[in-house]
């Protein structure tokens, strides 16, 4: 079973792609290194102040990955300070 949270981000007063992705790296290493998932900027690649990323997690309990993927979703709204969390969706693939 696969799971995935796709958190859309808003990163404001962002001044170029170089200062978007400054931004992101150092979340994206944090999730993956606290929360042991995979972690990919998938979507708005191309817009300085908005950012998509996907964690994803493989499992065979699909409680388990939900639970987990909903810790990362509120550790992401209440600790990265470069930015907010507009939206998080979970998706579980069987």
């Amino acid at each position: 079973m696969l799971a995935t949270l796709t958190l859309h981000l808003r990163i404001p007063l962002c001044a170029s792609l170089k200062d978007k992705r400054g931004r992101i790296k150092p979340l994206m290493s944090r999730l993956h290194r606290e929360f042991n998932v995979s972690v990919a900027e998938m979507d708005k690649h191309d817009i300085w102040d908005e950012a998509v990323i996907v964690c994803a997690m493989v499992g065979n309990d699909s409680a388990f990955l939900q639970s987990a993927l909903q810790t990362v979703a509120k550790w992401a709204e209440a600790n990265w300070r470069d930015g907010d969390v507009w939206d998080s969706k979970i998706e579980l693939i069987l």
